[in-house]
């Protein structure tokens, strides 16, 4: 890290379900030297200037995905990740909450520069959070579903009196 920029920035997202318990993904092929690499991710982006990070969250989970209509079921919290990326150090302090869709229609994703990686995204429905946490690429979001399973699990057994 010596010599190098850093750049800190915060982030939210969303772990978001839809009524068959499916997670959605965001799958993009990343340009990386000569050979692209395969990007399994959980839909977030940057809060912007007077944003909470759930307005963030549920504007980036539209805007990459397309799918708008959402419900915040928990405040899944903050997480911090750092990492090396184009001769800069980044930390981000990511807060993730979990959604439920609420509506299955979607919009064509509406990103504000159609350029930009983020634009690259497609939806990637897996199967259940089990299945999102294998497939995701960043363990940092793994631990966001892990999160997400837990709030459930302790949500379900307070409704069924287990």
């Amino acid at each position: 890290m010596a010599g190098k920029k850093i750049k800190r920035y915060r982030a939210a997202g969303g772990v978001v379900l839809d009524d068959r318990g499916r997670v959605l993904l965001l799958r993009r092929e990343v340009p990386r030297e000569e050979t692209p690499s395969l990007e399994i991710r959980l839909p977030k982006g940057h809060i912007e200037p007077g944003e909470t990070p759930e307005q963030a969250a549920r504007r980036e989970v539209c805007e990459e995905s397309g799918y708008c209509h959402l419900a915040v079921l928990a405040d899944l919290g903050e997480g911090r990740t750092e990492f090396d990326f184009r001769g800069k150090h980044i930390i981000r302090d990511e807060h993730y909450f979990l959604m439920r869709l609420t509506r299955p229609d979607r919009q064509p994703p509406h990103h504000p520069n159609p350029q930009s990686e983020e634009a690259l995204f497609q939806p990637l429905w897996a199967e259940s959070l089990d299945e999102a946490e294998t497939l995701l690429t960043f363990e940092s979001e793994k631990a966001f579903v892990r999160r997400a399973r837990a709030w459930l699990a302790q949500t379900s057994s307070l409704t069924t009196g287990a």
